[in-house]
């Protein structure tokens, strides 16, 4: 049985980019890589920090006597469980509106078109 994941919210998710780029990190490491980002007090993150650990998004891990936080959960994992709870939400699970409102707003190098073209022929199985 797969395990699900938890609902990760919008603030939440700045943590979890901290904790998936940079690997486990002391409260204050997570502070220090927010301040430049957000206006957040301190005790706010680790108030979001703590949540993310009830959850089970987040792992402690005792040091000495510091603990340190990673993530628990994948990050590809959470971000397709995230679009497809977005698709739900907003596109009645439809996916072709979805698509092509995020490829109507989006600008796209050749490149990264072709990577698309590349993705939709696979679907396509050809």
């Amino acid at each position: 049985m797969k395990k699900e994941l938890p609902r990760i919210a919008d603030s939440e998710w700045r943590v979890m980019q901290v904790l998936w780029e940079h690997g486990p990190q002391t409260a204050n490491d997570v502070v220090k890589a927010l301040s430049d980002k957000v206006k957040w007090r301190p005790r706010t993150i680790k108030t979001l920090i703590s949540r993310l650990v009830q959850k089970g998004a987040v792992k402690v891990t005792e040091k000495g006597y510091r603990y340190q936080y990673s993530s628990a959960v994948d990050e590809s994992a959470c971000i397709q469980s995230e679009t497809k709870s977005f698709v739900r939400r907003v596109y009645q699970e439809t996916m072709t509106p979805a698509l092509a409102a995020f490829l109507e707003d989006a600008d796209l190098s050749a490149q990264e078109i072709d990577e698309l073209q590349e993705i939709l022929d696979k679907k396509k199985g050809g």
